[in-house]
């Protein structure tokens, strides 16, 4: 019987071992540094084609809506953010060259022609400037407006063909798969409302929340169809908020007095001014067109 010896026994399955482990893990190990050469060579690619100073951005922005470039050129270009909100509302926030950074712009209405898939003509919407803190006087950084309600929760395409920043014209165009959600107003929403109609404060009493009916702007006026006129003539009544045209079918008694608006969200507007700030209501004959 021939004689073990141990030292080549053990030297045998040390020599076994590397091979047994290449064995099983092998293919595991090649599978790993392919796939860490595949992300690396992906990054690369990344890395060189999207450089830090880039205009690639997330498509959504920090408040949730759409991002829509503005401005081909470098040294100005600009973002908006669309968002889309129940009731038809749309937010519209103007961001600086990151999309983070509140853009201000001179305060002025901005028309969008809004046309629903399947349709042969746009319709036009009038965003109105709402300024928001810090924005300084005559600047605002975000507008207010609402989709009609036969465009509401459908696909739609939006088309600005003017806005001023800097002291420069831009237009912009942009798609949204679905727009506002075609659902009435959430509980949440009703109660906002009512507490700011139903309730006196300020320059807005009693008296005049039952002038107005005792109900809110949109059960009073959200059936009228809008059809805003961007060029009031001198004499004509114009609205408060936006100084567009306004409509003599929208108004609004406040302090007594009945008030003309473009738009019901101008209504909502109007009455959080008299109820928070009174004194910068002024009498109804000082908004007419010069």
């Amino acid at each position: 019987m021939a004689k073990r010896h141990p030292e080549r026994t053990r030297s045998a399955q040390s020599a076994r071992g590397p091979r047994t482990a290449l064995r099983k893990y092998g293919p595991l190990v090649v599978s790993f540094i392919l796939v860490a050469a595949g992300v690396f060579a992906a990054w690369d690619i990344m890395r060189h084609n999207h450089p830090d100073d880039d205009h690639t951005h997330e498509p959504f922005g920090v408040h949730g809506g759409l991002i829509v470039s503005i401005g081909e050129d470098e040294e100005d270009h600009y973002h908006a953010e669309f968002l889309f909100e129940k009731g038809g509302l749309i937010k519209l926030y103007m961001l600086g060259d990151d999309a983070e950074t509140p853009q201000e712009v001179v305060s002025q209405p901005v028309v969008a022609h809004v046309k629903g898939e399947g349709d042969r003509e746009p319709t036009s919407v009038v965003l109105r400037p709402i300024p928001q803190p810090p924005d300084r006087m005559g600047k605002t950084s975000t507008f207010l407006a609402k989709l009609p309600n036969d465009l509401r929760g459908r696909p739609i395409a939006v088309r600005v063909p003017e806005i001023i920043i800097g002291g420069r014209r831009f237009d912009f165009a942009f798609t949204s798969p679905a727009s506002a959600d075609p659902a009435d107003a959430p509980a949440k929403v009703r109660e906002e409302e009512e507490r700011l109609f139903l309730t006196p404060g300020g320059k807005y009493t009693d008296a005049d929340i039952a002038a107005n009916g005792d109900v809110t702007a949109r059960l009073r006026l959200g059936g009228v169809k809008i059809a805003h006129d961007l060029h009031p003539k001198p004499g004509d009544a114009i609205c408060p908020i936006t100084g567009v045209k306004a409509d003599a079918r929208i108004t609004w008694v406040i302090g007594g007095k009945a008030y003309e608006f473009c738009c019901p969200p101008c209504v909502d507007e109007f009455v959080q001014l008299a109820k928070a700030m009174p004194e910068a209501v002024k009498e109804p004959e000082t908004y007419k067109m010069k």
